[in-house]
């Protein structure tokens, strides 16, 4: 096993070298990827330090189907992982540990060796409801559900594929749909904590993940929320799926930027819960604690600021059926501000989930 390991350093840190290799023949329907099983549990007894006692069941799957003949070229990939806790405590004792849906397909025409002209789709979105969990027994708040949010992108561009294992894909042309959908049936289900006369759970959901736009009235500026935002921008994407006996590296990075640019300032006046840029407001409600800055007209949403999607799988069978395998995934989404424990302080920042387990898995 010290052997694969110390093979994986030495082939991540010659990618490059790797990509220019000869490809062994192969057929044109190639499938791959890993369907498993993970399990993980935490017994204390009379420990110092703290913690609770937990078990946390994850199902996944990662498969990749390939078709590569002549100068055609069509690859497409699906993500799925759920998973639960089980945490020894009062209250909230089942959590939701891992939820998501990720699909993406492209299809290229090699007008050169190695290089395709490509087009790409792509959705990702969760299956269940994410509740931020506080262990307190009152009502724990709702993050997220299925469709909210949900980013679908299409795109035109150029793809640089060597071999079957390596490829970085570049489009000028890419577009791209972030929805922040809830039903009426769940938006009124949480008519109480969310109160329907304010938008209810579906603007709290649409001001979380920046799917509302600036409108210009005639004196000042109100939020509109919407159920989905389109966007027009620049997309980079690079994936590795790597294959050495028992060991298997599939990795995925995509990167998007809009073409907008709007940095204007705005400022809310809490007199009369509008948006105004500095000169539209007098210097004396300016200065007072009513006017709070409220950000800038675009949001974040400008050229140059990109919205980044990393997530690796690793994954050693042995025994035929069992597998130690870590999931990651890594995401930074401008415009999405993500508060404190204490509900406070909301700013934009990184967002990492790590899932490592053994388990019962099927590598193809």
């Amino acid at each position: 096993m010290k052997k694969h390991f110390l093979l994986f350093v030495a082939c991540m840190a010659s990618v490059a070298m790797m990509a220019q290799e000869e490809a062994a023949p192969v057929k044109d329907w190639q499938w791959s990827g890993i369907i498993g099983l993970n399990a993980n549990a935490t017994g204390m007894v009379n420990w110092a330090a703290g913690g609770k006692n937990n078990v946390t069941g994850t199902a996944y799957g990662k498969v990749r189907c390939l078709y590569d003949k002549s100068s055609l070229s069509w690859e497409t990939n699906l993500d799925v992982a759920y998973g639960l806790s089980y945490v020894d405590q009062t209250y909230d004792k089942l959590q939701k540990a891992s939820d998501y849906l990720k699909f993406n397909t492209k299809f290229g025409w090699a007008f050169k060796k190695n290089w395709l002209l490509t087009v790409s789709a792509g959705f990702q979105t969760q299956f269940d409801l994410g509740r931020e969990y506080l262990g307190t027994g009152e009502f724990n708040p709702v993050l997220s559900n299925i469709l909210a949010p949900s980013y679908t992108d299409i795109s035109v561009g150029i793809d640089w594929k060597p071999n079957n294992i390596f490829s970085v894909y570049l489009s000028p042309v890419a577009g791209r749909i972030t929805t922040a959908y809830v039903s009426d049936n769940v938006n009124n289900r949480f008519a109480d904590e969310y109160l329907l006369e304010n938008g209810g759970l579906r603007q709290q959901l649409q001001e979380s993940y920046g799917v509302w736009k600036y409108t210009k009235g005639e004196t000042a500026y109100e939020k509109e929320y919407m159920n989905a935002k389109a966007e027009l921008g620049l997309t980079l994407k690079g994936g590795i799926n790597w294959t050495y006996k028992d060991l298997k590296i599939i990795t995925n990075l995509t990167l998007f930027t809009p073409y907008t640019w709007d940095k204007k300032e705005l400022f809310f006046n809490a007199l009369d819960g509008k948006y105004y840029e500095e000169d539209q407001l007098n210097p004396e409600i300016f200065k007072s604690d009513y006017v709070v800055f409220a950000g800038f007209r675009d949001n974040n949403r400008r050229f140059g600021n990109f919205d980044v999607d990393w997530n690796v799988a690793i994954s050693y069978q042995f025994l035929k059926c069992l597998s130690i395998s870590l999931n990651t995934d890594l995401k930074y989404v401008n415009g999405l501000k993500i508060a404190d424990k204490e509900g406070l302080n909301a700013t934009e920042k990184v967002q990492f989930l790590a899932n490592l387990g053994i388990g019962v898995s099927y590598a193809f």
